[in-house]
């Protein structure tokens, strides 16, 4: 029995065809034959043969711990049964036994039923555990999401586009494009494009209006509205980027202008905002009251044919009458066509300045610029008779006064004399006028007034008012 509170086993190979123990023939005493403390001469001793020595051996596996009596033989490993004859220590064959049967069954294997009982249940996890994690990749979709031109690669368990934006917070506005639309099943690998919208407030060769582009550039917007921008005018860098914000940009093309200036013919391209600055560009300068056949500050068009006119003018002032007006009033003592001015009336006087030009050498209309009132006219005062007329005047009906007429003033109701003191028809005085009730002056009154009064005159005084004429009202 050794010392060690570790036992060893002999070394495999020592037993027979039968797998039985066979004892080892006895060895000399330890050191015997050799100089005591000669290491060098040592006997070698058969692997798993212990014999006492000086120092003792401290090793020995964990799985053996059974310890044997003084008596008790050393035994293979994978030996089948005790050696015969052996002598163990009391209720080694009982107790000690069974437990060592037991821990080699564990050691060298068990039942298969046993075994099958006990691994079915790990079986059953481990296959739902294994499709579990299947179904979990297969659901996870690696996707490559573009926002605005800047990728990244992203895992995803979203079913569609739009699962895909809601999770990444990415709100579509009504001017945004997303490729593919919003609403497409995803799968792995997937490509997503997102391209939000910003307003610019175009102003395109003198057009305003506000539209809206996905293109992160000035460039990019030119290029997807098809404005040419070889040659414009950009109030702006090509290059700079659209904010979400949009910007302000101001885009004049250019544009093929012809000026017609001094008999001469001149085309030129220009991006120019007004028609002034192509005229410039042409190298046409206007002097005075120089202008074009359209407004210098229009916007000019491509194609556009733009006159230049040289003018020359001079201001001229003219004086002008202003007619008077004429104010009539009823007069109930009048004869009914009788009208007497009661004041004459008086023209006005207008000052008026007009500017006379001639254009490319010809003379044009004369423009009126200002008009100043000098005097303002006198209204005329008219008094219209309302009364009615006799019927006849007995005893002068049946005389010619058509006759007396033609020999007094040649049947002129207007008609007055040189001095100026006998007017009318029948060359009525004012004083033999005003005694017959006429008013006003005889000249002024209506021919049948005139020949009434006539023929009360002659119911007066017969014919002697007309000494020269009063023969003809006997035809």
């Amino acid at each position: 029995m050794s010392n060690s509170q570790y036992e060893t086993y002999e070394m495999y190979g020592t037993h027979g065809p039968s797998w039985g123990w066979v004892p080892e023939p006895p060895l000399p005493a330890y050191g015997a034959h050799r100089a005591p403390h000669d290491v060098h001469t040592a006997d070698t001793v058969p692997y798993g043969v212990n014999r006492p020595t000086e120092h003792e051996d401290t090793y020995r596996p964990a799985y053996e711990t059974r310890r044997r009596t003084a008596t008790e033989p050393v035994l293979p490993r994978q030996a089948g049964g005790e050696p015969e004859g052996a002598a163990w220590a009391p209720g080694a064959r009982s107790g000690l036994g069974r437990r060592a049967g037991r821990r080699r069954r564990a050691r060298f294997g068990e039942r298969p039923e046993n075994a099958v009982r006990r691994l079915l249940p790990q079986a059953l996890v481990v296959a739902f555990l294994a499709g579990g994690t299947t179904a979990f990749v297969a659901k996870d979709k690696a996707i490559e999401l573009s926002v605005d031109g800047k990728p990244r690669t992203l895992h995803t368990f979203a079913d569609d586009v739009t699962e895909l934006l809601t999770e990444e917070g990415l709100k579509v506005g009504a001017h945004d494009v997303v490729a593919p639309a919003p609403g497409a099943a995803l799968a792995s690998g997937d490509e997503i494009a997102v391209h939000h919208g910003r307003p610019v407030r175009l102003t395109l060769d003198g057009h305003r209006r506000e539209v809206w582009t996905t293109a992160r550039t000035v460039d990019e917007a030119l290029q997807q509205w098809g404005v040419r921008a070889e040659g414009a005018y950009l109030s702006t860098s090509r290059s700079l980027p659209i904010g979400r914000a949009g910007l302000a940009l101001d885009v004049r093309t250019e544009r093929a202008v012809t000026i017609m200036a001094d008999g001469r013919s001149r085309t030129i391209r220009t991006n120019a905002a007004t028609v002034g600055e192509a005229i410039e560009e042409a190298g046409i300068t206007l002097h005075g009251q120089d202008t074009t056949s359209v407004s210098p500050a229009s916007f000019p068009r491509d194609g556009q044919t733009v006159t230049v006119l040289r003018v020359v003018g001079k201001k001229e002032v003219r004086e002008e009458l202003i007619p008077f007006a004429v104010t009539r009033t009823e007069d109930p003592t009048l004869f009914r066509g009788t009208e007497v001015v009661e004041r004459p009336g008086q023209q006005g006087l207008r000052r008026v300045t007009y500017l006379m030009r001639t254009v490319n050498g010809v003379r044009q209309k004369p423009h009126r610029e200002t008009s100043e009132v000098v005097r303002q006219p006198r209204t005329q005062l008219v008094q219209v008779g309302t009364k009615p007329h006799p019927d006849s005047t007995k005893g002068a009906d049946h005389l010619d006064w058509h006759g007396l007429a033609v020999c007094e003033s040649g049947a002129r109701p207007h008609a007055v004399d040189a001095s100026g003191t006998y007017g009318g028809l029948y060359q009525f005085d004012a004083h033999t006028w005003h005694s017959l009730g006429g008013r006003g002056r005889p000249q002024d009154a209506p021919s049948a007034e005139q020949t009434y009064r006539a023929k009360k005159l002659y119911l007066r005084r017969g014919a002697s008012p007309w000494p020269h004429c009063g023969d003809r009202l006997q035809g």
